[in-house]
């Protein structure tokens, strides 16, 4: 758990009505920086839609197609029965791009952060909370710069 990003989610409103747009954009970005962790060509695929729709290149029809599909293929990836859920980093990334396509973006945010974890230190790791920080800072900074963007817009 970011628990200073969780803070500065509260502060500004992250789940509000308003910030739909910022949800999309900052799960994209989370997700953005795990994509070498994907193995599913499809799960690709729905990544690849959320960066069209928050670029404006693609409806939201065309989004909503692609959220049924990265649900779909998250609960059905290979590892997704494991006793702990996500003990494989494409696991984690394609729960976290499921969540970024859906607006859950802590959500996203969390999983892409086990990915890594998962990716650079395997299961031992993420019981080692400083494993997270570069993740988790960058996070924070990242909705920081944002959200500052999404409100001069």
């Amino acid at each position: 758990m970011n628990q200073l990003l969780e803070q500065f989610a509260s502060e500004i409103d992250l789940s509000g009505p308003g910030n739909g747009r910022l949800r999309l954009v900052f799960g994209h970005a989370c997700v953005a920086r795990i994509q070498h962790l994907l193995e599913e060509p499809a799960v690709i695929e729905c990544l690849a839609v959320l960066g069209k729709f928050v670029e404006g290149n693609v409806d939201n029809a065309t989004l909503e197609i692609a959220r049924a599909e990265a649900d779909r293929l998250a609960n059905q990836h290979r590892g997704s029965k494991s006793i702990d859920g996500c003990g494989h980093a494409a696991v984690s990334a394609s729960y976290a791009v499921a969540n970024a396509i859906n607006g859950r973006a802590l959500q996203a945010a969390s999983y892409a952060a086990y990915a890594l974890v998962y990716a650079d230190g395997g299961y031992g790791a993420v019981a080692q909370p400083e494993a997270f920080e570069p993740e988790f800072a960058w996070q924070l900074r990242a909705l920081k710069q944002l959200a500052g963007e999404h409100q001069a817009s």
